[in-house]
């Protein structure tokens, strides 16, 4: 996947969580609103966890040295970690602490702004979908016939997904604080208010959790997709390369694919074409996918078993 969809993705959602947090914090300070504050430390923590990826995708690109030889690709996979890690903390616990004492101390929103925020969460959730909106179409042409659900899951590059997964979060906190917010306004009770936040908290803890466990899977190293694999160990035969006795691939980076394979050649071929028919095979692989940046490939001769 090219990085460039990933960092438009980001940039919108930036620009649109930085005008969020201002607004949110500011209904907070005139109302006191609990939901209004768990949402504006929700849309600060996006804003920190999308420069976070950005951070982590310039870091990625650095050429590989003597000490990574294998380059700086799996950086990527390190930074969205940590921005689960900051959803976590900073968005999901902080909303139920914030919770806690506000069902423990309620008071309901009055005053002359008590219209505030509800016009500021429904201006942002119109913003949250422009960004939404904009990550869905940058990840579409990625996604080919996988459900949302499963590209998110399968996807070896982490930026779409985290800033799908973030989107859609943050609309579905903003109706969570509108109906937090409207129930406190019409009841009085500012309970409600608490409710709004404690389902904002569980909301982000629930996303942090599901982001932590893809990320690790990538950071401990994720082979190829079962589709590049069947298109690999397929470009691996011909020429001089009669059958793939087995293949391992792993990503060292969303655009880098390590692929080590031992082949089968016939008995009777001279060190020069074996050499030809590994050229060969490589030429094969990385223009089935263009992914696979290093191959290793062992010839062997196919043994028959007794």
């Amino acid at each position: 996947m090219s990085t460039s969809g990933g960092t438009r993705a980001i940039l919108a959602a930036l620009a649109a969580n930085l005008g969020i947090a201002v607004t949110k914090f500011v209904a907070f300070l005139l109302t006191g609103s609990s939901a209004m504050l768990a949402e504006s430390v929700h849309s600060v923590a996006d804003s920190g966890n999308q420069v976070l990826l950005i951070v982590g995708g310039r870091r990625a690109s650095r050429r590989a040295d003597t000490e990574h030889p294998f380059g700086y690709g799996q950086v990527r996979y390190y930074y969205a970690f940590l921005v689960a890690i900051v959803l976590f903390t900073l968005g999901g616990l902080f909303a139920l602490f914030e919770a806690w004492e506000k069902f423990h101390d309620p008071h309901p929103i009055e005053g002359p702004w008590w219209w505030v925020p509800l016009a500021v969460l429904g201006a942002a959730i119109v913003m949250e979908g422009l960004s939404l909106r904009t990550a869905m179409r940058e990840a579409t042409p990625h996604r080919g016939s996988q459900g949302w659900w499963r590209f998110i899951r399968t996807s070896r590059s982490p930026e779409l997904p985290v800033v799908l997964l973030e989107d859609s979060g943050a609309i579905v906190g903003l109706l969570f604080a509108l109906v937090g917010v409207s129930m406190t306004l019409v009841t009085g009770d500012g309970r409600w208010d608490a409710v709004g936040s404690a389902a904002i908290g569980l909301l982000l803890v629930v996303i942090a959790v599901v982001l932590a466990r893809e990320t690790q899977s990538l950071l401990l190293g994720e082979a190829a997709t079962p589709e590049h694999i069947t298109a690999i160990r397929t470009a691996l035969v011909g020429d001089g390369v009669d059958s793939v006795i087995h293949l391992r691939t792993m990503h060292l980076g969303p655009e880098e694919l390590l692929v080590a394979a031992k082949i089968a050649v016939p008995a009777a071929s001279t060190a020069a074409e074996v050499a030809d028919a590994i050229d060969a095979a490589e030429a094969r692989v990385r223009a089935a996918v263009p992914l696979s940046r290093l191959i290793y490939l062992e010839p062997d001769l196919r043994r028959r078993t007794p």
